[in-house]
């Protein structure tokens, strides 16, 4: 066990920071666009131990992952494991966290609306998109119940 004194609180991995008592493949996973099969993947392919706490990595270690985080595909993982594999304008397999992920998705939907696809019509209208029922979900404004119908006057 490296020194207590070598101990970081708070540790910047790839523009986000993540708390220095989370164990390696947890802390990854708090990334956007990095979850926990991936993280395990990054970590086996550096050589690190999946069990050690964020907080006892050295600068040297953090560096490298940093630098690997930008660009997973420099590890020669396999392509499943990639979150946009053949990209529409490249057709190359890349792997996108954080503000990047975010930016190609909104992409994405603006370029199906702008198309005219299936997809793109339900997203422009706000419905589900993906196959879900809508009979009884997904409703928008106010809730409205059953109501009772009034008794006929007479008796």
């Amino acid at each position: 066990m490296p020194e207590e004194t070598s101990f970081k609180y708070i540790v910047r991995i790839a523009g986000v920071d993540i708390k220095g008592d989370l164990k390696l493949p947890y802390a990854l996973a708090t990334i956007k666009g990095i979850g926990y099969t991936t993280a395990m993947a990054v970590i086996r392919s550096l050589g690190l131990d999946p069990n050690m706490k964020v907080g006892f990595l050295t600068e040297e270690q953090i560096k490298r992952l940093d630098e690997v985080l930008r660009d997973i595909t420099k590890l020669g993982l396999p392509s499943w494991l990639y979150n946009r594999r053949k990209d529409y304008e490249t057709g190359l397999d890349k792997h996108l966290i954080g503000n990047e992920l975010i930016y190609y998705a909104r992409r994405d939907i603006e370029r199906e609306i702008k198309i005219g696809s299936w997809r793109g019509i339900r997203h422009k209208l706000g419905y589900k998109v993906r196959g879900q029922r809508t009979r009884t979900t997904g409703r928008l404004g106010m809730t409205v119940g059953v109501t009772k119908k009034k008794a006929k006057g007479g008796k």
